[in-house]
C-alpha cells in the first residue's frame, strides 16, 4: 500500500517533497495546544495496513518531541504496518557521555524515548563525535545522509578561489570532507587554553591562500559564537569578510543577525531547519534515504512491495 507522510507543524515543503518523490499520499495531522499547555494530537486520514512517514525536523526539540511522540503512538495505534520519521536535524547527540558527575547522558536517552514509537529514522549529518554511529546509540535501523557534496557544490559554484576553514577542531571532520568534494585546500583554527574558563582562538598558519576567499564551514551553527570569533580574526589578519556555510542553521537567541553584525559576507545552509539562509536543498537526499527504510520495513513484515 502507498505510504501515507503526516507533518508536524512546520514541515510542509518537507513533506511535499517527500510525497512526491515516495509517490505516496499526504495525510492529516493536526496538533493544537490547549489552554493548559498540552498537546492535542488527531490524525484525520485512515493509515491502517500503510506505512506511515512522519515528517519532522527537531530544532527546538523539547517543545517539538511530546507532538512528536504522541502522533507515532497513535499511528502505531491506528494499525499503520510501520512508523518512520524523516527529521533532517536530529538533536541530543553532543551529550554522548556523563563529563561531569550526575550528568544525563542524553544521546542515549533521547534515542531511547524516540526508538519506543518508531521503527526507523532518516537524518542529514548527524552531530557526531566520539559517537561513531547513530547505531551506537539507536536500537532501530537509522540511514544518515550526508550534504557535504552539495556544500562543496555551492562553494564550487559561487565562491572564486576558496579556501575552507574550520572554526574549531571539532569541525575538521566536516571541513575536510567538503574541501575534498570541492578541491580546494582547508585549514583548522586552534584553541588555546588560557585558564581554565578562556580560550583564545589561534589562526592557523594561512600565508600560502592570501589571494584565497575565507570560507568559514561547520555542521551546525547554533550560538554562532565561534564563527564569529573567527571571522573577526580572519578579517585583522587581512583576509576579505569570509563567508558562512553549514549543514544546519539552528542560529539560537538571534545568532544569524549577530553573524551578519560582524561583517561576514553571508551565510548559507541547507534546508534542513527552515530559515532565510537555506540554499542547499537535501530533501531529496532524504526521500531516497527514506525509500530504502520503507523497503526495508516492507521486507521484515513480509508484505513484499508498498
Amino acid at each position: 500500500m502507498r505510504p501515507i507522510v503526516l507533518e508536524l507543524p512546520g514541515n510542509a515543503p518537507l513533506a511535499a517533497r517527500l510525497a512526491l518523490e515516495l509517490g505516496a499520499r499526504r495525510g492529516q495531522l493536526d496538533v493544537r495546544r490547549f489552554p493548559d499547555g498540552e498537546s492535542h494530537v488527531r490524525i484525520g486520514s485512515p493509515i491502517a495496513g500503510r506505512p506511515v512517514v512522519l515528517a519532522a525536523t527537531l530544532d527546538r526539540p523539547d517543545e517539538k518531541l511530546l507532538p512528536l511522540m504522541l502522533a507515532a503512538a497513535t499511528a502505531r495505534e491506528l494499525g499503520a504496518s510501520s512508523v518512520g520519521l524523516v527529521a533532517p536535524y536530529l538533536p541530543y547527540l553532543r551529550q554522548d557521555r556523563r563529563f561531569r558527575s550526575g550528568e544525563a547522558v542524553s544521546a542515549r536517552h533521547f534515542s531511547h524515548l524516540l526508538a519506543e514509537p518508531l521503527d526507523w529514522i532518516v537524518t542529514v549529518d548527524p552531530h557526531l563525535h566520539r559517537i561513531h554511529a547513530l547505531a551506537e546509540v539507536y536500537a532501530i535501523p537509522t540511514e544518515s545522509v550526508t550534504a557535504a557534496p552539495r556544500l562543496a557544490a555551492w562553494v564550487r559554484d559561487h565562491v572564486p578561489s576558496p579556501v575552507l576553514i574550520g572554526p574549531d577542531e571539532e569541525s575538521r571532520q566536516w571541513v575536510a570532507q567538503v574541501a575534498a568534494d570541492a578541491g580546494a585546500p582547508w585549514v583548522v583554527f586552534r584553541k588555546r587554553r588560557l585558564g581554565d574558563e578562556r580560550v583564545r582562538e589561534e589562526l592557523p598558519d594561512l600565508g600560502a591562500y592570501r589571494d584565497r576567499t575565507p570560507v568559514l564551514v561547520d555542521d551546525i551553527i547554533s550560538s554562532g559564537a565561534t564563527m564569529i570569533q573567527s571571522a573577526r580574526a580572519l578579517v585583522q589578519a587581512g583576509f576579505t569578510a569570509p563567508r558562512c556555510v553549514a549543514v544546519h542553521g539552528i542560529f539560537a537567541g538571534g545568532a544569524y543577525a549577530r553573524l551578519l553584525a560582524a561583517g561576514v559576507a553571508g551565510v548559507v545552509t541547507s534546508n534542513s531547519i527552515a530559515h532565510p539562509s537555506n540554499a542547499i536543498d537535501v530533501h531529496d537526499l532524504l526521500a531516497a534515504a527514506t525509500s530504502h527504510q520503507l523497503a526495508g520495513a516492507s521486507a521484515l513484515q513480509g508484505s513484499g512491495p508498498w
